[in-house]
């Protein structure tokens, strides 16, 4: 069986997070959400795990950030092309959440943007040239970094 894995979020309004998630094309898993969590299915391996601030409080003491203040980390997903990219992060937008929160990225072999969900998660949307990827590092290097 291959790994899964599980991102546990709080979040300040489950039916609002369940809505948005939802909205930028994840299924609820019935089978793991109750009126304290949803389990929000990403891929076969990637779920999303929303907990109340109640329901994150049992796991564990320490302080829930205001993730529209500080930024511990930034989720990213991968996409099959720069218009699917622009698709989603579209799709964010159109539920009321800022969009490319962080500049746009677009060295040509890869393309990037973003979105915040509602309780100001950041989640990158990026693409890479398969043929980029293919090639190896060396390709990287040989591309100019500087984003658009």
């Amino acid at each position: 069986m291959s790994q899964l894995i599980f991102i546990n979020l709080p979040v300040a309004d489950l039916d609002r997070s369940i809505a948005f998630y939802e909205a930028v094309g994840a299924a609820q898993n019935p089978v793991f959400s109750d009126e304290t969590a949803a389990c929000m299915v990403i891929s076969d391996v990637i779920h999303v795990m929303l907990l109340t601030h109640d329901k994150w409080r049992t796991f564990t003491d320490r302080q829930i950030p205001d993730a529209r203040v500080s930024a511990q980390f930034a989720l990213c997903l991968s996409q099959d092309s720069r218009a699917a990219v622009d698709a989603v992060t579209a799709k964010a937008g159109a539920m009321g959440v800022v969009i490319d929160p962080n500049p746009i990225q677009d060295h040509g072999f890869m393309y990037c943007r973003g979105y915040e969900d509602p309780d100001g998660h950041i989640w990158e949307v990026m693409w890479m040239d398969p043929a980029a990827v293919a090639a190896g590092p060396e390709a990287f290097a040989a591309n100019e970094m500087t984003p658009a």
